[in-house]
């Protein structure tokens, strides 16, 4: 009786998202049939190639071009968007640090928690797949999104999954996974448009102010983009509130 080539793949980390229950944090068998690549043996478990960062071959990194053959053990790890694996992976570059993001259709309201926190985040509500992926590509962005097929996609680089569907979750979510902790800046951007904000002469905006808010505020604040002002209303406690709890917490949602 002829022995089938065999393999076994452990998947590392929050990719166990991505499997059934029962193939979750344990080694697997993979049957090996007409050379596959590592790439699809991966992406054959439901696991995104975007959301991996290094793949070990009986403890050497490799490519997601390699062809494992019979017996080896394959050890695959989630983003280290937080650690410098330059030396240890062949996956791809140095991860992005200088975060930029894309956002799919479905996830306007983070969109909006991202801006809040200063982050640069495109979103528009008719996105096609094609448009994101390829705005990712030349703008070097991370693509978030709730739809696994498109981090499938070979020309994604940076992506993420996110996992829950509440926005003020999925926002703790995205700082927690990419370790952005220390990278919040409130109210530099746009919360409507991604454009940066800037301190402006109240009386240069005068005749966009009611008389209420002319009387009780001093600072305000313009998109450059779309002209938006901002000041510190009734809104602004509130969303400190949401900011503090995301900065002084690694594990915590906000509400």
């Amino acid at each position: 009786m002829i022995k089938p080539d065999l393999i076994h793949v452990r998947f590392y980390e929050e990719l166990n998202d991505f499997l059934v229950l029962s193939r979750r944090r344990k080694m697997l068998e993979y049957t090996l049939f007409c050379s596959p690549s590592v790439k699809d043996i991966i992406e054959s478990f439901g696991v995104p190639h975007s959301e991996v960062d290094l793949i070990l071959a009986d403890g050497q990194s490799v490519s997601f071009d390699y062809k494992p053959v019979a017996g080896q053990h394959i050890s695959v790890y989630p983003v280290f968007e937080s650690l410098d694996i330059t030396n240890v992976t062949h996956l791809r570059p140095v991860p992005l640090r200088r975060i930029k993001l894309i956002l799919d259709v479905h996830l306007g309201k983070l969109a909006r928690y991202l801006r809040m926190l200063g982050f640069d985040s495109v979103y528009r509500n008719d996105y096609n797949d094609h448009e994101i992926i390829a705005t990712a590509k030349k703008d070097k962005r991370i693509i978030l999104t709730r739809d696994i097929a498109l981090l499938k996609n070979n020309d994604v680089t940076h992506g993420l999954w996110i996992r829950s569907q509440k926005p003020a979750e999925q926002v703790s979510e995205v700082i927690r996974r990419l370790d952005l902790y220390n990278l919040i800046k409130p109210f530099n951007r746009c919360m409507e448009c991604n454009g940066k904000i800037v301190k402006i002469d109240k009386q240069k905006i005068l005749d966009c102010l009611k008389p209420g808010t002319i009387a009780h505020f001093k600072s305000f604040y313009q998109c450059r983009h779309c002209g938006k002002v901002y000041w510190n209303g009734s809104h602004y406690e509130s969303m400190m509130k949401k900011i503090n709890l995301i900065k002084s917490s690694r594990s915590i949602h906000v509400s």
